[in-house]
């Protein structure tokens, strides 16, 4: 049976009234709605018939409907109303990035918080996929270990310590950093094999230094759990769904499981918006959440950020406020563009 124009219309109603209160909704509530014209006789034969074809459930036998999974799709594919943010929201948004920041991960983790601040949801946020490299410089920390920083052309910096081997001194530190930045400088992450090889074959004196070295830089170009900012899990302890304390559990475990949760974002990594809804959410214990996802361009690095709240969330709003950040988060990323470079002192 296709929804005609009514079984639409109640459906909506219902879907909008128990997002907005989380309780199950029965026919005088749609009926009392304005515009509805509608009895509560004919509303009640309409909610049985959505319930059979699988677009509401009955939570007990003499309580009102609640919209299924099914329900919710249909809601975001056709039904959904979408609007832009308010100008006072905007204006506030764009305010939290007006200060000069030193790093792109501040930038990063501003985003995350505001996300999860104005949606009253979990957010979550992976850095951009690296690209390019514009330098790698090993920076001495004792007599056998160095930091080796990498900075990208999206102009993330990323860093892990290495161990260095005996007798080798700040000088050739210095000039291995120059040697491989002149060979990577501007390359592509797919160029690299060939560039280390032939690497390898100069530097046979300081062969496991530059194994750890090459070793150290594929780690830190490969978008992973560290790149992964969470912010507002407690939020979702607000919302009815989770007063369950082993649906909460479940939640809470689920968003620590960093790997997992880069690898959920990863998988919608280049979509412009993407919408998961419960089941469709691989992570067992997100299946009555749903995800909201837009993908950020820094260079030619793609990120992705998303919010994470119950099924029954405020999809336009979500949608919305994502959109705005998208358009905040790319002004302050052109603007950190112009930070000082590697020949600059920062004030």
């Amino acid at each position: 049976m296709d929804l005609d124009e009514r079984k639409y219309k109640i459906l909506q109603a219902i879907i909008d009234d128990y997002i907005a209160t989380a309780i199950p909704v029965g026919s005088r509530t749609i009926s009392r709605k304005e515009g509805m014209g509608l009895s509560s006789a004919t509303i009640r034969n309409e909610m049985s018939d959505l319930e059979e074809l699988g677009y509401l459930a009955s939570p007990h036998t003499s309580a009102g409907r609640i919209p299924s999974y099914r329900a919710y799709r249909l809601y975001v594919d056709q039904l959904m109303r979408v609007s832009s943010l308010p100008v006072t929201e905007y204006t506030n948004l764009k305010r939290m990035f007006t200060s000069r920041m030193g790093q792109m991960e501040d930038i990063l983790l501003t985003a995350t918080q505001a996300l999860s601040e104005l949606t009253e949801y979990t957010s979550v946020m992976i850095a951009p996929s690296v690209h390019t490299i514009k330098r790698v410089q090993l920076v001495p920390i004792t007599e056998n270990t160095a930091l080796m920083v990498t900075v990208t052309g999206e102009t993330i910096h990323k860093d892990t310590v290495i161990r260095i081997p005996d007798g080798v001194s700040p000088d050739q530190l210095y000039m291995l950093s120059n040697l491989l930045t002149q060979r990577i400088a501007g390359k592509s992450l797919s160029e690299l094999p060939e560039i280390f090889a032939s690497l390898s074959e100069e530097l046979s004196g300081q062969q496991s230094l530059f194994q750890q070295m090459m070793d150290s830089l594929q780690k830190q170009l490969k978008p992973d759990a560290r790149s992964l900012h969470v912010a507002g899990a407690a939020k979702m302890l607000k919302h009815p769904e989770y007063s369950d304390m082993g649906r909460a559990r479940n939640l809470l475990s689920s968003l620590e499981e960093q790997e997992k949760m880069a690898n959920l974002l990863m998988q919608h990594s280049g979509m412009e918006f993407s919408v998961a809804i419960g089941p469709e959410l691989s992570d067992t214990g997100m299946q009555d959440c749903s995800l909201v996802t837009v993908s950020y361009k820094v260079g030619d690095g793609i990120g992705t950020m998303g919010v994470i709240g119950p099924t029954r969330m405020q999809y336009g709003r979500v949608l919305s406020v994502l959109d705005a950040m998208k358009n905040v988060m790319n002004e302050a990323l052109l603007s950190q563009k112009g930070l000082p470079g590697e020949n600059e002192e920062q004030t």
